[in-house]
């Protein structure tokens, strides 16, 4: 079992908008015979740490999902668990978005990261 963080992402608005309105996390699995979990918990950063997404995925062998997550908080955080027989050859990824579907670079993490 992996447990991957992002920590606590700054949001705050800009002239009225939020940076990011979404975050697109992308998974794949590049075992060729065995299934990786992935608990998916995603949090509100607002003086308390607030559950707003929990999603427990199987990612078949070969396999790569995209989810999609609401984000337009202030200041979030996204905790990822990986688990299964393919643990090890299990990728996850995090994509801050804007309301026109464009990536802020600001809050991209990938696996290197995490």
């Amino acid at each position: 079992m992996a447990v991957l963080s992002s920590g606590p992402i700054e949001n705050n608005a800009i002239s009225g908008t939020r940076p990011t309105q979404q975050i697109t996390v992308i998974m794949d699995n590049r075992d060729t015979v065995n299934s990786a979990t992935l608990l998916i918990q995603g949090y509100i950063l607002t003086g308390t740490r607030s559950l707003y997404v929990l999603e427990s995925l199987e990612v078949f062998p070969n396999q790569v999902l995209t989810k999609n997550y609401f984000a337009n908080f202030d200041k979030f955080e996204f905790v990822f668990t990986t688990g299964g027989t393919a643990v090890d050859q299990t990728g996850v990824s995090a994509w801050g978005k804007n309301e026109s579907g464009q990536l802020v670079v600001a809050h991209r993490l990938v696996l290197s990261e995490l």
